[in-house]
């Protein structure tokens, strides 16, 4: 079996030797502060820029996502642990919306484009392509919240496009597809 498939199904361990629920277990602080595992919760087609390590989604991979409750069941359990670090929580019909954490998230997530706005477009884009049975919509009651706690005027065409804003190289983050990752 693949190494992801292993790793989700809690029986194998990441490049740095780490299981599944240990990461999911990690506090913000070190969310925050590793950058080598998001590649493992949230998989892509394409080899990542940044860990080398890192498992390329095949199209086999895919199949058993969509096929197996018990990986799709760790993938949302990765997207709530996620959601959690972001100041995020998805209600049971599927909605992003703020979570009871938002203000102490404020400054790492949502002042300034970072890292983070990085990770949100790998998330929604292997979501997708997992079969995570219904994309998760990003609750209009956020933007009033993330623009008007902060500086940045943080733009609902990031996710939509994948383009970082202020990009010198225009550097492209998530394929677009002919439909948006998550507006309504």
């Amino acid at each position: 079996m693949p190494r992801l498939l292993d790793f989700y199904h809690e029986v194998g361990t990441d490049c740095e030797k780490r299981f599944l629920g240990g990461v999911l277990a990690w506090d913000g602080k070190i969310l925050e502060e590793v950058h080598d595992f998001i590649q493992w919760l949230f998989p892509i087609p394409e080899a990542s820029q940044f860990n080398f390590k890192a498992p390329v989604l095949t199209e086999d991979d895919s199949k058993a996502f969509n096929n197996d409750s018990r990986l799709r069941d760790n993938l949302r359990k990765s997207f709530q642990r996620i959601l959690r670090f972001l100041g995020l929580t998805l209600t049971p019909d599927g909605e992003v919306v703020k979570g009871e954490n938002f203000a102490e998230r404020l400054a790492d997530v949502w002042a300034a484009p970072n890292h983070n706005w990085l990770r949100i477009t790998r998330i929604l884009r292997s979501l997708k392509l997992l079969g995570l049975e219904t994309m998760p919509k990003l609750s209009m009651r956020v933007w009033p919240c993330i623009t008007q706690a902060t500086d940045s005027r943080f733009p609902r065409t990031f996710f939509d496009t994948g383009r970082m804003p202020g990009s010198k190289h225009g550097e492209f983050v998530a394929s677009r597809s002919s439909e948006s990752f998550f507006l309504d």
